[in-house]
């Protein structure tokens, strides 16, 4: 699979963090049946490497699966030999984008203002994570666009059932989904992974204009 066209094409990375090891493989496995093809696999999460090398493994030419929350290069290398196609920062670190390139696989390095979205984008940042949108909202999107819209932008933080349309329709490529499509809080049990399907086959409705929220 080709990473980034599944992540500009699927809209959606799936963020899971903190979630229990064995409870990795059946959350993707969910994720999958709704129609999300790309997994984010956080490195402060326990066995993060071990994990991202089990759904790299497991759902093999399924889903892509990537590092999130990736604060230095050497993190960057690791998660890339563990099975990593693309790597995501909170923050902008020039030599976390080098070392991810410099593996071949995509570059999602995290900036908020504009100055910081052109640096990351002109050090080689494939798509800039716009992070954190909770505060910020759809607008701010959408003024971004006016004065950079060649870099390609992924609102993070904040975005759940009832902005994710508004997100979209300002020009986001795609949102980054955490505890508003996997709540790693909750039990996971039967009734809670069909709860997940149902959750993301909506969001995935709404991103792909399946339906329309008000």
């Amino acid at each position: 699979m080709d990473t980034l066209n599944t992540i500009k094409e699927t809209k959606i990375i799936a963020i899971i963090r903190n979630a229990k090891p064995d409870d990795i493989l059946p959350i993707v496995k969910s994720l999958y049946k709704s129609g999300i093809r790309a997994i984010e696999i956080t490195m402060n999460s326990p066995k993060a490497l071990e994990s991202i090398e089990l759904v790299a493994t497991e759902m093999k030419d399924k889903v892509v699966v990537g590092a999130g929350t990736v604060l230095d290069a050497e993190s960057a290398r690791l998660a890339i030999l563990s099975g990593a196609t693309f790597i995501l920062s909170p923050t902008l670190n020039k030599e976390t984008i080098q070392m991810t390139k410099k593996y071949g696989a995509v570059s999602i390095p995290g900036a908020l203002s504009p100055t910081e979205i052109l640096d990351a984008y002109e050090y080689g940042g494939d798509i800039i994570k716009v992070f954190p949108t909770t505060s910020m909202g759809p607008e701010y999107i959408k003024d971004l666009q006016g004065p950079l819209p060649q870099i390609p932008l992924l609102p993070t933080g904040g975005i759940d059932l009832n902005n994710i349309e508004q997100f979209m329709k300002a020009g986001a490529v795609g949102v980054g989904l955490g505890s508003s499509l996997v709540n790693t809080k909750l039990e996971a049990n039967e009734e809670y992974y069909k709860n997940l399907e149902e959750t993301a086959k909506q969001f995935s409705d709404i991103v792909h204009l399946k339906k329309g929220r008000a």
